[in-house]
């Protein structure tokens, strides 16, 4: 196939490691070891636009921090100080890729798209689902229509917006879900604190039927600035949970609540000791239909900012 033309779209390819970038060991083990270049193969001639590849990292998603997220965000934002840039592609492993999907798009003040994609089989199986991915990623990035409409993620022949969207299945081709409805998009914050400001510590706690506030005690002792609990149901847990919840607000830790449940809202109607309308009462925020992961990754957000309990709950008003 020729190449595209000098007056064909120009996509950023930024890659940052994960399943697509990774081979299989004589140990069966999968690890990243595919630069950049190696990951486009000739999917940039067969979606018709010029490709330029920047590495950001080659890492396990699941292992990514915060601040490695944000420095995969850095790269976008200089790819997009180009102006001859249609728009950009984030390759990245599909453990985190719904959180690093949520960071980009809480930065995200460009009306050209920026498309994450990765890949459940590694680069070396025999029917790789990489390449047609990465094809549909970079038409997708390149593609006027996809302008205005934020990060978004393009995976399994699906395309989805990036804030709400999660990880719904282990091994599926099709991986990941939207929301029953679409969030809304309330735009780029404005205020996100310093590039050099440290991330604060955030931990999510699952609460199960019958568990006690200990590890919310412990996250409050270790120094966590905020905690994402997942309740059970619409948002519920027990009266323990609700006493530690409210030990935690007394000591300026912000709490905010979401759901184990795949979908709906959290709703504070419950009473009987440990429902959400006691661990609102007890200083807990409603996360709307955000799920714990992206909830963290706002959460962070906001508090490495500088954003107050009040601040952090208007913003989940408004996103969630």
């Amino acid at each position: 196939m020729p190449d595209p033309s000098p007056l064909a779209p120009l996509v950023v390819v930024v890659t940052t490691g994960g399943t697509i970038a990774s081979t299989v060991d004589e140990d069966g083990v999968s690890r990243p070891t595919l630069g950049g270049d190696a990951l486009l193969g000739t999917a940039g001639d067969e979606a018709g636009v010029r490709v330029r590849v920047v590495e950001a990292l080659r890492v396990d998603s699941s292992t990514l921090t915060l601040a490695q997220a944000d420095l995969v965000r850095a790269r976008v934002a200089e790819a997009l100080a180009d102006p001859g840039v249609a728009g950009v592609v984030v390759l990245h492993g599909t453990d985190s890729l719904e959180e690093t999907a949520y960071l980009l798009d809480l930065h995200h003040d460009d009306p050209r798209p920026v498309v994450l994609t990765g890949s459940q089989r590694t680069a070396d199986h025999p029917a790789p689902d990489a390449p047609a991915n990465v094809r549909e990623a970079l038409r997708v990035a390149a593609d006027g229509l996809a302008r205005g409409q934020g990060v978004l993620v393009a995976f399994g022949g699906r395309v989805h917006a990036a804030a709400g969207t999660t990880k719904r299945h282990t091994t599926d081709l099709d991986a990941f879900a939207a929301p029953d409805r679409a969030l809304p998009r309330a735009g780029a914050l404005t205020a996100v604190g310093s590039p050099d400001a440290p991330w604060p510590r955030v931990d999510v706690v699952a609460a199960h039927p019958g568990t006690d506030g200990a590890l919310l005690d412990a996250a409050r002792e270790l120094g966590a600035r905020g905690v994402v609990l997942q309740g059970l149901g619409s948002g519920n847990a027990t009266a323990e949970v609700v006493a530690a919840v409210a030990r935690a607000v007394a000591a300026g830790v912000v709490v905010v609540l979401t759901t184990r449940v795949p979908a709906g809202p959290v709703a504070t109607s419950y009473g009987s000791g440990g429902g959400g309308a006691e661990l609102a009462a007890a200083g807990a925020i409603p996360a709307g239909r955000l799920r714990a992961g992206q909830a963290r990754v706002l959460l962070a957000v906001l508090l490495r900012a500088g954003a107050d309990r009040g601040e952090v709950a208007r913003e989940f008003a408004r996103r969630g």
